[in-house]
């Protein structure tokens, strides 16, 4: 009798490029009209990108000398606005060790 597995979609953080199951990561994703916005159900049509849910790669990506990652990524320009909202919303997560301490990961 043969079993069936469910394939789990693995994705990558393009900040620490950490490798995990689709779950442990939020998209980020550019629009047609170039706007880029968090996709926290990964289903919105358009260019994708993902970030750990960590505070240490949104900054990294944002905010650090590796602002090019993420317009490589989406293959666009991040306007000084986009950054600004991806800011805030990369602040809401908790610090790499908060999250290992808690055992989320």
């Amino acid at each position: 009798m043969k079993t069936s597995r469910l394939r789990v979609p693995e994705r990558t953080c393009i900040a620490c490029r950490k490798t995990g199951p689709k779950l442990n990561f939020v998209r980020l994703v550019r629009l047609s009209k170039g706007n880029i916005v968090v996709d926290e159900e990964a289903k919105k049509a358009g260019r994708g990108a993902y970030l750990c849910r960590n505070r240490e790669c949104w900054e990294k990506v944002l905010t650090t000398g590796r602002k090019e990652q993420l317009a490589r990524a989406l293959r666009t320009n991040v306007s000084q606005e986009n950054r600004t909202a991806l800011v805030q919303y990369g602040m809401t997560f908790p610090y790499a060790e908060a999250v290992a301490e808690r055992g989320l990961e």
